[in-house]
């Protein structure tokens, strides 16, 4: 057996893919895996075909479908729509692709359900918090309260009519790194089925899908680590179409005096979620269970189960900061 690992945040999503030696090289149908590199992080695309040259086709065009999204949502990336929205903020609406346009829909859709604890425009604040080992102290509360002045999802105008998006005001940014991930999950294996590919899977740096089984129909097997108990699966999820996101802090935070901060922002206050280690959600969308884990962990235990009883086609397993496990 061979044990594939990713990393999305605090949390370590293992897939494991049975593996087939030379003894099984008449089977007929093989799975083969490939790793690059997408969207600043590390996607993993797994293929079952006839044959390694039919897998490897596929897998090139699954990872064309990535750079055309990310192409299309990047705020990294000068020349793509979403930085073009970012520089004008303030100034004039751009005109964009329809795709673009009801992926804000969507993301404005979320933010009203949640009041506001998932809000695509806390990408401005991309410069008062940083999680990549070089922040040494806390932002003061007068940075943090003028930074949370251009956040707010109620001023992202968008004209259906004339495709455009607008931010109202100047500062504004919007960034897709809550559901994009996700989004492109949701996308390659739309395009992979659509092209009648019997199985796979995409995972997006931990946010991912699958569809059809492994070759001899095996389910595939998701595991999740606990982040306290090093080296040890939590849970494992036997999969078939499903989807599953996690959002976490274990991995990716600022460790200030002695305290760890996740790098999840509470929209509303511009602090640090806290409450939840991670967060992991499985269901028919990798977008919307990237909604509901990124959702869940401001939200809290409370509030956050709450959100995800209304969507029973989803479940979740949480981890709390003190270690305590609920599902």
């Amino acid at each position: 057996m061979k044990d594939y690992k990713f990393f999305r945040n605090n949390l370590l999503l293992l897939l494991v893919i049975l593996g087939f030696g030379p003894s099984m090289l008449n089977a007929q149908d093989i799975a083969v895996t490939r790793n690059t590199f997408l969207m600043g992080s590390q996607f993993q695309i797994t293929i079952v075909a006839q044959d390694s040259i039919t897998a490897n086709h596929f897998i090139d065009l699954t990872i064309e479908e990535m750079e055309r999204i990310e192409n299309l949502i990047s705020e990294w990336r000068p020349h793509t729509q979403v930085s073009e929205i970012n520089r004008l903020a303030g100034i004039k609406p751009v005109k964009v692709d329809k795709e673009l346009l009801e992926l804000t829909q969507r993301a404005l859709y979320y933010s009203s359900m949640t009041e506001g604890a998932f809000d695509i425009s806390i990408a401005a604040l991309d410069k008062v918090w940083k999680f990549d080992g070089s922040m040494t102290h806390k932002p003061s509360e007068t940075t943090v309260r003028e930074s949370i002045k251009n956040v707010g999802y109620e001023n992202i105008i968008l004209d259906t009519t004339h495709s455009t998006i607008f931010l109202s005001q100047k500062g504004m940014k919007i960034g897709f790194g809550s559901i994009g991930k996700g989004y492109a999950a949701d996308r390659g294996r739309a395009l992979m089925k659509s092209l009648g590919v019997k199985g796979g899977v995409v995972n997006a740096s931990g946010d991912l899908t699958t569809w059809g089984s492994q070759p001899l129909g095996k389910t595939w097997k998701i595991g999740i680590k606990n982040p306290f108990r090093k080296h040890r699966i939590a849970k494992v999820l036997k999969l078939k179409e499903s989807a599953v996101a996690t959002s976490g802090s274990y991995e990716k935070y600022a460790e200030i005096d002695g305290i760890r901060y996740s790098h999840i922002i509470n929209p509303k206050t511009g602090y640090p979620s806290t409450g939840l280690t991670s967060v992991t959600i499985w269901g028919p969308s990798a977008e919307f269970a990237n909604f509901l884990s990124t959702s869940i962990m401001v939200l809290g235990t409370k509030q956050g189960i709450a959100l995800a009883k209304k969507f029973p086609e989803y479940s979740f397993f949480l981890i709390t900061d003190n270690g305590r496990i609920i599902k």
